[in-house]
C-alpha cells in the first residue's frame, strides 16, 4: 500500500517537473548551458535536441573535424554518446527531481554500425512510455528494474547508419 502511495506521489510530481524539463531541453541556449555543466563532451561534439516530448527524443550529432575517426566518418564513441542521450533524455525527464527519488544508470550497451556516418546523424528513441512503465514498476516493487531502450541513428536521407540497444537500470530510493 505504501508503495502505491509513492507511485501516486511520483505521478503527481511529474505533472510539475516534466514541463520544466521540456522547457530546458527544447531551448537551444538553455540546453547548451545544461551540456556545458553536465556533459561537456556533448557540448564539444555538437549534440543538439531535434525533438523531445514524453514519448520520443531525437538527438543530432554532426560529422566534423573534432568528431572524426581516421576513416573519415564520425567516431563510434561520439555516435554512442548521441544514441545514449536519445534514450537517457527520456529517462532523465522522468527521474529528475522525482519524488520519490529514482536513480538511473547505463548497465549495458550493444551497437550495430550499418553505414559510415559522414554527415549529420539523428538518433531517435520512441520508447518513453516503456521507460516510464519501468520506472513506475521500480517504485511500486521497491526493487531495481532494467529496460533495454533502442536508438536508431539515421542520415539526412533517412538511411540507417547505426542501431543501439542501451540497457538502463532504475531503482527507487525509498529510504
Amino acid at each position: 500500500m505504501a508503495n502505491e502511495q509513492l507511485l501516486e506521489q511520483y505521478r503527481a510530481n511529474r505533472k510539475i517537473t516534466d514541463p520544466k524539463f521540456l522547457k530546458l531541453v527544447t531551448n537551444p541556449f538553455l540546453f547548451n548551458l545544461f551540456l556545458m555543466g553536465q556533459l561537456p563532451m556533448g557540448f564539444i561534439a555538437g549534440l543538439k535536441v531535434l525533438k523531445t516530448d514524453m514519448e520520443e527524443c531525437s538527438i543530432t550529432v554532426p560529422y566534423k573535424w573534432l568528431n572524426q575517426n581516421p576513416f573519415r566518418s564520425t567516431y563510434f564513441a561520439v555516435l554512442s554518446m548521441a544514441a545514449e542521450m536519445s534514450t537517457g533524455m527520456l529517462a532523465l525527464m522522468m527521474t529528475k527531481d522525482s519524488k520519490p527519488s529514482v536513480s538511473m544508470l547505463v548497465t549495458h550497451l550493444e551497437a550495430d554500425f550499418v553505414k559510415k556516418a559522414t554527415g549529420i546523424t539523428t538518433f531517435t528513441c520512441s520508447e518513453g512510455k516503456q521507460i516510464n512503465d519501468t520506472i513506475e514498476k521500480a517504485i511500486l516493487t521497491g526493487e531495481g528494474q532494467t529496460y533495454n531502450a533502442t536508438s536508431i541513428g539515421t542520415s539526412k536521407t533517412g538511411e540507417v547508419e547505426a542501431k543501439f540497444l542501451i540497457q538502463w537500470s532504475f531503482k527507487a530510493r525509498l529510504k
